[in-house]
């Protein structure tokens, strides 16, 4: 039995929607040399855009263990999109801080999700996408995830 998009309601709508945004945004990052780049990376760089963070710390933020946090930042090294050193302030801990390579899928993922943001609005009309973007973001106040957003803790569903 095929499933009908017309039938979905808000959750479905606005969860395939994502995914749909999201696919395209991976499509276009990988055509801009970031074949190699993953959603979920974007779920560790929220935690350093602004300035590195010890292994400790990002693992708290991500709500995962030391183990699971390295393991993540390894990954991300041999990518080029982090890089790790000493903390200045105490010699025994680890920094991440995003490297060059990480600005700059950050800067082309901003790029990217600007222009298909155009071009849905130059497709359904301002007025049907300024609508449909306040009603989600309504919706994030109204289930109270506004303040994951605002602190960048935003995590992925249990």
């Amino acid at each position: 039995m095929e499933f009908d998009p017309a039938g979905a309601d808000l959750s479905l709508a606005s969860l395939f929607t994502g995914w749909a945004l999201a696919d395209e945004l991976q499509r276009r990052l990988a055509a801009d040399g970031f074949a190699d780049s993953r959603f979920a990376d974007g779920v560790v760089f929220q935690h350093l855009v602004a300035g590195p963070v010890t292994i400790t710390t990002l693992a708290e933020s991500l709500g995962v263990t030391q183990q699971a946090a390295s393991k993540t930042v390894a990954d991300l090294q041999a990518r080029r999109y982090v890089t790790r050193r000493t903390d200045p302030a105490d010699a025994r801990a680890k920094q991440v801080a995003l490297a060059d390579r990480g600005q700059a899928v950050i800067a082309a993922a901003r790029k990217h999700r600007a222009a298909v943001d155009a071009e849905l609005r130059e497709a359904l009309g301002n007025d049907r996408l300024e609508a449909a973007r306040q009603l989600l973001v309504d919706a994030l106040t109204h289930l109270n995830a506004t303040p994951a957003l605002r602190t960048r803790t935003v995590r992925p569903p249990h």
